[in-house]
């Protein structure tokens, strides 16, 4: 039935009152859109538990961002379809505004429906890989992400400027002559925008690294790289919000690209011990050639480092194969623990911080009669 015959029948059935059909008129079309949309909203619902019980992400992440925005332009359509019949039978001026807001409610639909989009293929590859313990360089989704997104929303207001009637050659002479005062108004703005890209195409980090500057404190792991801010994620748990134009000027140190981590330490063995001190060096440098957390394609060196006021300092410099922290020190014990055995083992000691103090026995003149020193 079309709506010219919907529109008579209902003359006929109302005895020609074109108000009352025009109510029926409205109730049913809005009828239809609830029961339209109640229909569509289970119908995707159906589909989207059902993709994501699939192996791919795709089928979800299409089903899942068409979800909302589907429901939504169908009331935006029945909407404006009610007011093009009001303004039809009315001639009332507001209800020219009708075709306009329903080519902005479209076009809003449609770039809600791609940014959805964006986002849940962003996820899905992420997730997707890493359910099979593939890489996911999640640095280079999201900004693959976050360009797709600028992208759409460009379009999306270049095409609704056309449709209101706009010329978007004059938008963009405007935008091209306004960029210039805009960019130095802007220019710490800009700034942290292009260093966000050099952040990008660099890559000196990525999500999840643990990084640090020795310019700057700042020391944490990187949770988000934005288009103005990083946040870091600090050891205290607190987040540190770092414009991207500050990497442009800093060092930054990435010590999860470490490959090894180092033990560096002093072991201080007492001056009465010298003639043991060649033998506890043997012994410590076999100790760490047998230790299987030792990496042995780096330099390990111990030798006797110098003569200090209280003790004989040796030195301990080697790498373990691990660049995990707790694991580190789980093995930095492991190794100290041994050494500390070895020492012992040749009837050593550790030295302690000690300060010897010779007394001479000596008169002190004073006035009164002498004071007699024992001894």
């Amino acid at each position: 039935m079309s709506v010219d015959s919907l529109q008579v029948w209902l003359l006929r059935v109302t005895r020609g009152d074109a108000m009352i059909a025009l109510v029926l008129q409205i109730f049913i079309i809005v009828l239809l859109v609830v029961v339209t949309n109640f229909f569509l909203r289970r119908l995707l619902a159906g589909l989207e538990a059902r993709t994501r019980r699939t192996d791919t992400p795709w089928d979800f992440a299409l089903v899942s961002a068409l979800r909302k925005p589907l429901t939504v332009l169908a009331w935006i359509l029945g909407l404006a379809f009610v007011g093009h019949l009001i303004d039809a039978e009315t001639d009332a001026t507001l209800f020219e505004l009708v075709a306009p807001a329903r080519t902005i409610g479209v076009i809003s639909c449609l770039t809600w429906f791609l940014l959805r989009l964006v986002r849940n293929v962003q996820d899905g590859v992420i997730a997707h890989r890493t359910s099979r313990n593939q890489p996911a360089d999640r640095t280079t989704v999201d900004a693959v992400g976050k360009l797709l997104r600028v992208s759409v929303l460009i379009t999306a207001a270049l095409v609704m400027l056309q449709s209101l009637g706009f010329s978007i050659s004059g938008v963009l002479a405007f935008g091209g002559v306004g960029g210039i005062a805009v960019g130095f108004a802007a220019k710490d703005l800009l700034a942290n925008f292009f260093g966000g890209l050099m952040v990008y195409w660099d890559r000196p980090f990525e999500v999840g690294d643990w990084i640090r500057s020795p310019d700057k404190e700042i020391e944490g792991t990187v949770e988000d790289i934005g288009w103005r801010l990083t946040r870091i994620r600090t050891f205290d748990m607190r987040p540190l919000y770092v414009p991207n134009g500050l990497f442009n000027t800093i060092a930054v140190e990435n010590a999860t690209r470490m490959t090894n981590r180092r033990i560096y330490e002093t072991i201080r063995v007492r001056l009465d011990d010298i003639d043991k001190v060649a033998a506890i060096v043997t012994d410590i440098k076999g100790l760490l050639a047998a230790h299987p957390e030792i990496d042995q394609n780096q330099p390990t060196i111990v030798n006797l480092l110098q003569f200090s006021v209280s003790s004989i300092d040796i030195l301990v410099y080697t790498f373990t194969r691990t660049t995990e922290w707790i694991a580190f020190h789980e093995i930095k014990q492991d190794v100290m623990l041994q050494i500390a055995a070895i020492i012992t083992r040749h009837e050593a000691e550790l030295a302690l911080p000690a300060h010897t103090v010779n007394l001479q026995d000596h008169r002190v003149a004073m006035s009164g009669p002498p004071v007699p020193v024992p001894g």
